[in-house]
This record gives C-alpha cells, sequence and structure tokens, in this order.
C-alpha cells in the first residue's frame, strides 16, 4: 500500500473552454530539462528479496518436529520481500512478485503519467521563488558586512566543535566502526532467482552472519558474493543456514585480502525497552545505509515466511523503530555501545498483502523486528560446526491458526500421525490433543507461533513448565525438552 495519498483533483463545471494564456516572455522559472537526471540513483540489482506471508505453515516445526496444521495468513513480513525475478517486478530475495525491484524505485506502469493538479504546483513554485528571495537577501547582507574589499567574498560558517568531535559513544562515530565490518550480500541461484541483503563479519576465519532467506536462493551451487564498505568484492559459500531460526553463515572463498574485524556482540538478554539502536544495512539496494531508534518492545512474537513455500520462521524478536526496508536483512542492529544486540530479519507492513504474488512493496513503518544476538550466536556456533540447526521441541503438533486463547494440541500430525508423539517430551508430561496451551513458565501464550517461538529460544536438555486448560480445567506440566537436528 502506497504511503502517500495521491488525489485527482476535482474537475471544473462543464461549460465553455477559455483559451490558455499566453506564456511570459521572459518566466522567472526555467523549463525543466529534457533528461532525468541519474545521480545518486541506486543501481537495480539482478533479482528479487521476497516479502511474504508469515503465517505458519503446515507442520509447525518449533512444537511439533516434522509438522503442525496449516495456518493462516499473517501480516509478519520478512524484511527483504517478495518479488519475481524477471517480467513487471523483480526484486531481491528470492522470491516472486509483480512490483518494482527491490533497490530501485518501483517502476511506474506504462501509459501517461498521472498529471497533478497546476494551481498546486505553481503555489510551491511561488513559495519556493519567495523564499529564494527572503534567503538570497540575507546571504547578501552577511556577504556585505564581511567583505574586506577584495574581489572574492566568503561567508563562514562555524560548527560546534563538540559536534565535530564526533565524541565515542554517537552515532556517527558508531557507524565509522562498524561500517567496514558489514557487507552487502548478493545471492544468484541456477534456477534465476536472485537476492540482495546484508550480513556482518563474526569471526576472523572469515564467517558472515546473515538470515537464511538472503541466502538461500544461492544454497544450492548458486553463486554468492559478499562486499564491504570499500568496494572490494569476494565469493562466498554457505557453510549452513537454519530456515526456522532464519539464520545463515556464509564463508568468504578468498579471505586472505579482506580485513576482517569482527563486530563486537552485546547481550540481548540485558535490553531494555527504550534502548537506544542503530540499524545497518541496504535497503533498497542502498549499501551502508544507517538508521537509529529504540527498542519498542522484547519477546515479540514473529513468524515470517520468505514466500518460497518452505517452513515459516519463529522469533521472539526484539522490536525497534529504527528504519528496516527490504535489503537490511541480516544487518546488525546494535546498542549505543556498538555492539550486535540483533540481526534484523522482519518488518510489518502496512498494506494489506498476505504474500507472495501482491503487486505492492512495502517500506517501514516503524515496526521492525530481529533475532536476539544470544539466540543467533548459539545456531551461528551450531552451524560452523556440524552445517545444520539444532531446535528444542515438545514433541506435539500444535495449530498455527491466530487465536487469542492459546496453542492447541492439534487432533493429528503429520500424515494422520499422533498429534502427540509417543514418548516424546509432551507425552511424558501428559499432555494430549485438544489442551490448549496457556504460559510457558511465566510467559503468556496466545497462539501456536507464539509457543514455538518461546520454545526456540531455549536449548534442548532444557525443563519448562507449560500451563495449559483441558474440560475448562487449568493445569500444569513440566516438561523436559528434546531436540532435532536439522529442517527437514
Amino acid at each position: 500500500m502506497s504511503t502517500e495519498n495521491e488525489g485527482s483533483a476535482v474537475p471544473p463545471a462543464p461549460g465553455p473552454h477559455p483559451a490558455p494564456p499566453a506564456p511570459h516572455p521572459n518566466p522567472a522559472v526555467p523549463p525543466a530539462p529534457d533528461y532525468e537526471p541519474t545521480a545518486g540513483r541506486p543501481t537495480a540489482p539482478d533479482a528479487p528479496i521476497g516479502q511474504s506471508d508469515a503465517a505458519g505453515p503446515p507442520g509447525a516445526p518449533g512444537a511439533s518436529g516434522p509438522g503442525a496444521d496449516a495456518g493462516q495468513s499473517s501480516t509478519w513480513w520478512s524484511a527483504d520481500g517478495g518479488q519475481q525475478p524477471g517480467g513487471p517486478g523483480e526484486g531481491q530475495g528470492g522470491q516472486g512478485g509483480p512490483g518494482g525491484p527491490w533497490g530501485t524505485a518501483p517502476v511506474p506502469p506504462s501509459g501517461p503519467s498521472e498529471r497533478k493538479p497546476r494551481g498546486l504546483v505553481a503555489a510551491m513554485l511561488a513559495a519556493v521563488l519567495v523564499a529564494g528571495a527572503i534567503g538570497g537577501g540575507i546571504g547578501f547582507w552577511a556577504a556585505d558586512q564581511e567583505s574586506d574589499g577584495s574581489d572574492t567574498t566568503t561567508v563562514s560558517a562555524y560548527g560546534n566543535p563538540k559536534t565535530e568531535s564526533r565524541a565515542p559513544g554517537s552515532v556517527s562515530s558508531i557507524a565509522n566502526k562498524t561500517l567496514p565490518s558489514v557487507v552487502t550480500i548478493e545471492a544468484q541461484g541456477n534456477n534465476g532467482e536472485s537476492g540482495t541483503g546484508t550480513g556482518f563479519v563474526y569471526d576472523k576465519q572469515g564467517h558472515i552472519l546473515t538470515n537464511n532467506h538472503v541466502v538461500a536462493s544461492a544454497a544450492d551451487n548458486g553463486k554468492l558474493t559478499a562486499t564491504f564498505s570499500n568496494g572490494k568484492r569476494y565469493t562466498a559459500e554457505v557453510v549452513g543456514r537454519a530456515q526456522g531460526y532464519d539464520v545463515a553463515v556464509v564463508k568468504l572463498k578468498n579471505a586472505a585480502g579482506a580485513k576482517l574485524d569482527p563486530l563486537p556482540l552485546g547481550n540481548s538478554d540485558r535490553v531494555a525497552v527504550g534502548d537506544a539502536t542503530v540499524a545497518i544495512g541496504a535497503p533498497f539496494g542502498l549499501s551502508g545505509t544507517v538508521t537509529t531508534g529504540i527498542v519498542s518492545a522484547k519477546k515479540r512474537p514473529v513468524a515470517s515466511s520468505d514466500g518460497g513455500g518452505g517452513n515459516a520462521s519463529y522469533m521472539s524478536a526484539l522490536q525497534t523503530d529504527a528504519s528496516i526496508n527490504p535489503g537490511n536483512s541480516g544487518g546488525p542492529l546494535l546498542n549505543a555501545d556498538g555492539g550486535v544486540i540483533g540481526i534484523n530479519s522482519a518488518i510489518q507492513s502496512a498494506g494489506n498483502g498476505s504474500g507472495l504474488g501482491e503487486s505492492q512493496q512495502s517500506g517501514s513503518i516503524g515496526l521492525g523486528f530481529a533475532i536476539p544476538i544470544n539466540q543467533a550466536k548459539n545456531v551461528a556456533e551450531q552451524l560452523i560446526k556440524t552445517g545444520q540447526p539444532i531446535y528444542p521441541v515438545i514433541e506435539a503438533t500444535v495449530s498455527t491458526k491466530d487465536s487469542a486463547n492459546g496453542a492447541t494440541i492439534a487432533s493429528n500430525g503429520t500424515g494422520g500421525s499422533p498429534a502427540v508423539v509417543p514418548g516424546g517430551p509432551a507425552d511424558k508430561a501428559g499432555l494430549k490433543s485438544g489442551d490448549v496451551i496457556t504460559k510457558l513458565d511465566d510467559m503468556a501464550i496466545d497462539s501456536g507461533p507464539t509457543l514455538i517461538s518461546e520454545i526456540w529460544t531455549h536449548q534442548p536438555g532444557d525443563k519448562v513448565t507449560l500451563t495449559y486448560k483441558r474440560g475448562g480445567k487449568v493445569s500444569k506440566a513440566d516438561v523436559t525438552l528434546g531436540k532435532r537436528k536439522g529442517d527437514s
């Protein structure tokens, strides 16, 4: 949905049309040039990044292992929206759908452009001319006062020395230290899908931390590159990726000449609502973009999908109002000390689109979501060591449909299998189909995706207490979390 309201002018009443006024022989404003400036425009990438429906797919992996009930559409969208390569509206991210490409301004439809009301344009020009005349008068007066009688005159603007010192902890200081360790990732798949996102240096061995949906299109023998802020580009390969967590690790193939300064990692468990945040990434292909905001909320349950038909990702996210747009995915969310507290991964869309195939893109409305770095670090270490993620599970299939009452254990699992796996953690705790889980420890559970995202903040072997309703009676069960290896 567009963020601008562009209405047509009210047409005049029917009647004879007066002749147009003759043009002034010496107009105050020269005519517009017959070319269109190109300086400063981002170069369109080869293909799309997907914004996608975030509803849970059949088989919610976090609670059930292999699967869960099919979910309804949701408005959680991946930060790298969904556009199909080729045709009308290439995008970035390996997913498709019409619309303008990520990294460029949306391509306008063919045909005559919409004409704007001339009265409004004339009023704007008049205001510009008046402001220019006033500004010119002030500038002339200042110049006249400082003239020393020479043929040239200069006007000095004195800055604030404290501002120009770029004190440690300032946004400019954080950006200056961080930008050399942030890369723009371009992924090209063998099937024509491609995407652009962001990543950051994780260690001196050349590992780059990013989102799974940024590199998914190049995971199977595709082409992957990482470009640093100094313009140096390196080929890379996927070390491992976790679709459920939406975390991936890639490694530079020829890192010998790269300057690898790992970003310091903060502690996302100690983040407080209201803390300052800095986000860095390549929104719409504009590499090295820095935005600021605050932590708006913690433990925000978010389900997102890359739109490629795979399982959804679930996170208990940090919410921020720092501007995050398609292309920011995989980039760092920093605290006021310059430490990484999250990986920017998803945005809430203001549009009515429910996933792939929608004709509109969306941008930041101040609702961005990041994977907490403590969780992302655990996943990254798993991927570097084994190439596969490990998920904590209760081995019970829960519904992923929107609900305000809790997470309901389904009647059946995938392919007609039991919803509660015999001998699994949920079965040992006495849980049954139809039970409605309303709490995990002290955390309120309002839906299946919320339950999954909270379970995945733990580790296999952790003991949690589930509060549930059965037949109107509230009970509690202690559950020791099991584990599942891989995304299959």
